[in-house]
């Protein structure tokens, strides 16, 4: 009996884990998680049953998306992707590249949607959000020592894709990347010269 419970539970994890990667997927290609669970299965390609067997609820599923999805990003966001000795320039406009590459799109919109959410409300969204901030952040802190001007950026950098998504107009932003790198160094060089007048 043991063992078959076991086997059971082994082979409902191992068809879980495809089955949750494919619905981020269908997720991503939709730019929103308000999708319901039939039109998840006919993404995914298994019933509405088996996903409910699975996830156990909608809220459940998007609650393991946005795990995963968090896992996604923090792999690919990580400072150990960025050379050591990168200018800040750089990596703002590697960041940029990577995200205003047209197969990104579904994933910001997808970001945007669970901001929104947060936005209205919700725990978990909220949490996703200050999550990514924080990952940002932490990237950030390896090229530029300054946590107050590293949030400037990150705002700045998350006005310039809302607009990219708006408009679909990369070019503005990488204009804005350069200027961004130019304010901090002039910020860190205002501030060190009121500390030595001090």
């Amino acid at each position: 009996m043991y063992r078959l419970v076991h086997r059971m539970q082994h082979e409902t994890e191992s068809n879980r884990n495809p089955s949750l990667q494919r619905c981020l997927v269908a997720y991503v290609q939709a730019g929103t998680m308000d999708l319901s669970l039939d039109q998840l299965a006919k993404s995914v390609g298994i019933s509405k049953r088996m996903l409910i067997h699975y996830f156990g609820s909608r809220e459940s599923l998007e609650e393991q998306a946005m795990t995963l999805l968090e896992d996604r990003l923090r792999a690919q966001f990580a400072p150990q992707n960025f050379p050591s000795g990168a200018s800040l320039e750089s990596v703002l406009h590697a960041l940029w590249d990577q995200s205003t590459n047209p197969s990104s799109k579904g994933v910001l919109l997808l970001i945007m949607d669970l901001s929104r959410r947060a936005w209205n409300g919700s725990a978990r969204a909220k949490a996703f959000y200050e999550k990514q901030q924080h990952l940002w952040e932490e990237l950030l802190l390896q090229y530029l020592p300054d946590p107050i001007a590293v949030r400037d950026i990150l705002q700045s950098f998350q006005g310039a894709v809302l607009r990219y998504l708006i408009t679909g107009e990369p070019e503005p932003g990488r204009r804005m990347m350069s200027r961004l790198y130019t304010k901090p160094k002039k910020a860190q060089k205002s501030r060190t010269k009121a500390r030595a007048t001090r």
